[in-house]
């Protein structure tokens, strides 16, 4: 029994040691942009910190490579007109996705860039069906649509978007990113069992500097490829690297492929024999795996409701955790 014992506090310290902690009976906190798990419901929140400094404002113009203009962090960040850096990498962007509308609809390309490819703490929406697309902004709206970590702060306000906007910007905005083609990789899988640490800003995972590593633990963790690149200056060509646990990708391909065995059904039946989508069905090729398992966890336990979401409810009902990371980890290394 002692013996026993130790081995559970040795496996615990690990995962304490690897900066997160699972929780069998809550979201994974990793996929939703957090270290830890939702604490209990009904919890006090907690006292807010208090604020820093305010620092001085950066005034020195911003260049990337590739792009011949020049912003300033203000323009970069605005979200009523967020910087294009690469304007010749898209069709002219209608008004709701370049600007939004004040007071209470953020441009759409502030999150999901111009190009739609999105990053890890929000979605890729670009190659989508117009259809798909309307019909998701439709489950914002009425409801259908929250995340099983009410933290989750850009899925509320994707609820306040989907409620403030009218069907004409919403149709304007599915037509634009459904033409919006996605043919070059964005998503770098890597198995290892040993991954830089990170820090969180804004849901995002941001290597530390330095070459400290941890134990996967049994999680993706997805960082930028250039850290500054994408949190800073917003680079729409600047991708992302998505650790995985070694293995996930074998294990993936038998699950998405062939149906496990049994644990669940093939997922081309739906998607197409490249995973590209059929129809009004998405694709999930070469998307973030962050945001497929949130996905996936949202369907099983019914915080993500809708018209297709009964199709994926026999799909996700047998899925594990590690099931779920190996999907993800495989149908981010397709080909988009």
């Amino acid at each position: 029994m002692r013996r026993l014992l130790g081995v559970v506090i040795l496996a615990t310290a690990s995962v304490v040691a690897a900066g997160v902690l699972l929780d069998a009976n809550g979201p994974p906190p990793w996929a939703f942009g957090f270290a830890t798990p939702p604490p209990p419901a009904g919890t006090p929140p907690a006292p807010a910190a208090a604020p820093a400094p305010a620092a001085a404002p950066d005034e020195s113009p911003k260049h990337l490579p590739g792009s011949t203009l020049t912003f300033k962090l203000a323009q970069i960040r605005d979200g009523f007109g967020p910087a294009d850096w690469y304007p010749g990498d898209h069709p002219t962007m209608p008004d709701i996705v370049a600007h939004g509308r004040r007071p209470d609809i953020r441009a759409c390309s502030l999150c999901h860039y111009p190009n739609g490819k999105g990053r890890a703490e929000n979605a890729g929406v670009s190659g989508l069906s117009a259809t798909y697309f309307i019909q998701t902004m439709a489950d914002f709206k009425n409801g259908n649509r929250k995340s099983s970590d009410a933290r989750k702060a850009n899925t509320n306000a994707m609820i306040g978007f989907a409620k403030a906007m009218t069907d004409d910007e919403v149709k304007a905005a599915a037509e634009y990113f459904a033409q919006v083609k996605w043919t070059t990789p964005w998503i770098k899988v890597v198995e290892a069992n040993m991954v830089p640490k990170t820090r969180i800003q804004g849901g995002l995972f941001l290597t530390l500097e330095g070459n400290e590593k941890e134990p996967i633990a049994g999680r993706i963790i997805e960082v930028p490829e250039n850290a500054e690149a994408t949190e800073v200056l917003r680079d729409a060509r600047s991708g992302f690297i998505a650790y995985a646990p070694v293995g996930s990708l074998k294990k993936g391909e038998e699950l998405v492929t062939k149906g496990g065995g049994g644990k669940t059904t093939r997922c081309a039946v739906c998607h197409g024999p490249d995973l590209k989508g059929l129809g009004p069905v998405p694709s999930i090729a070469g998307r973030s795996p962050s945001y497929t398992v949130r996905q996936l966890y949202d369907m099983q336990q019914g915080s993500r409701k809708g018209i297709w979401t009964d199709l994926m409810k026999p799909v996700v009902a047998n899925l594990g955790d590690d099931e779920m990371v190996a999907i993800a980890a495989y149908t981010a290394s397709r080909m988009p």
